[in-house]
């Protein structure tokens, strides 16, 4: 027992199979663990990623149902021995192994899994090769309707192009905070720790910083003294658009974690006037810790629902709203190795609806001179261009004055959508 509890497959294949089984957030699990986390985060972002791969050779190889624990650690294992360079075959398969034992039919599915594993590594190079042969949604690990939605808009290659993005690991990004500190001294305290500066090339009117891999944020210069935030250079776009200024009445609508409230504090200058609204609970306690590591204390921070808003501010009204509306997440998907299976067509509609209704009611509380920027981590037309055409047309004293995309790879940073709205 307490070998398994060592066991970072084990670890990993569990968060799998409460995903499988209840379609549990793995993040949340993840969070959790302290013993070999980035192995562990590794495993399961993977398997996660490949899930069609991992379950096309499953088919392949085993003709009966496993539990849902079993099937879990052979996709760990799989996962191992077909896309991972740096881990030992033998350590592989053995700790799986070991793994299996834990269940009440450890034995059996023990030898379940040391049998496939074993033929795995043996047939890798014919299962690679076999695998050219399967349609690209299987080749990419990506559900059919999403990867041919892409196709239908960027072409096939730009797809193809996206979605092998989306199976590559993210890289970590911290933006500076300059109103905390001198860019030129951070990048001096930076190289003095032995870590490289590698400046990201979309960085634009702020400066993003690729943190090198194996190096944890909260071990970096400036963590405690609040002179960084982890933030992707798309999640600027929409407040460059906003365009937040001291002394307005600016509300973020959907603030939680709150990586562009901040930047809209550092525009304002921490100014007094800027209120950040989030909806669930459970999320401000960690927003308000990243405020306040950030020395932003003075954004008024309020429970509340964007489609409600009027219950949790009042009478107020904005000179500029930032919608960034609950989505897919289609523009993140390396980052959300699980969001791919989340999307299907009964799950956007309900999000369109919910995105219309948060709109509807934001322009509701903007002054008569204000703008409002509508907001997503989406690739998907219907929930960015389409969305906002459908809305203008019902809403004739409003119109799009500007608007943003970012599409990965050729963005090289996540994909987001962004749309000025303004009144007549």
């Amino acid at each position: 027992m307490g070998r398994n509890a060592s066991n970072s497959r084990l670890i990993a294949a569990q968060i799998l199979a409460d995903w499988l089984e209840n379609q549990d957030f793995p993040e949340r699990k993840l969070l959790e663990i302290k013993h070999d986390r980035a192995f562990i985060m590794e495993l399961v972002h993977g398997s996660l990623r490949q899930q069609l791969v991992l379950t096309w050779l499953e088919t392949k190889m085993i003709n009966r149902t496993p539990s849902i624990l079993t099937r879990s650690i052979i996709h760990v294992g799989f996962y191992q021995l077909l896309f991972l360079n740096n881990v030992e075959i033998y350590a592989a398969i053995n700790e799986c192994v070991e793994a299996a034992k834990c269940q009440s039919n450890g034995l059996g599915a023990a030898k379940l899994v040391n049998a496939v594993l074993r033929r795995c590594d043996r047939e890798r190079d014919e299962i690679l090769c076999s695998l050219k042969n399967e349609p690209l949604s299987i080749q990419l690990s990506h559900p059919p309707e999403l990867l041919k939605g892409w196709m239908d808009v960027y072409g096939e290659k730009k797809a193809i192009n996206l979605a092998e993005w989306n199976n590559r690991p993210a890289e970590t990004i911290i933006r500076v905070e300059k109103s905390r500190v001198d860019l030129d001294s951070y990048l001096d305290e930076l190289q003095g720790n032995d870590i490289d500066p590698n400046i990201h090339t979309s960085s634009g009117n702020e400066t993003f910083i690729i943190v090198p891999r194996g190096i944890s944020v909260t071990s970096l210069p400036g963590y405690k003294e609040g002179w960084f935030v982890v933030q992707d250079p798309a999640t600027a776009k929409s407040v460059d658009l906003l365009a937040p200024k001291k002394e307005e009445e600016i509300l973020d609508a959907c603030a939680a974690p709150g990586g562009k409230t901040s930047l809209i504090a550092s525009r304002m200058q921490n100014d007094a006037g800027l209120v950040a609204m989030e909806l669930h609970t459970d999320r401000l306690p960690k927003f308000k810790s990243n405020l306040n590591r950030l020395r932003f204390n003075s954004v008024e921070i309020v429970q509340g629902d964007a489609r409600k808003p009027h219950k949790a501010l009042g009478s107020r009204d904005f000179d500029g709203i930032l919608l960034d509306v609950p989505c897919s997440n289609s523009g993140v998907l390396r980052r959300r190795s699980d969001a791919r299976w989340r999307i299907n067509a009964d799950r956007m509609k309900k999000l369109n609806e919910l995105q219309y209704e948060m709109l509807t009611a934001c322009s509701k509380i903007l002054k008569f001179t204000g703008r409002l920027v509508y907001s997503t981590c989406s690739l998907e037309q219907s929930e960015n261009e389409f969305l906002i055409e459908r809305w203008l047309s019902d809403n004739t004293d409003f119109y799009l004055e500007n608007q943003v995309k970012t599409v990965p790879p050729e963005s090289n940073m996540d994909g987001a959508f962004a749309g000025l709205i303004r009144r007549r």
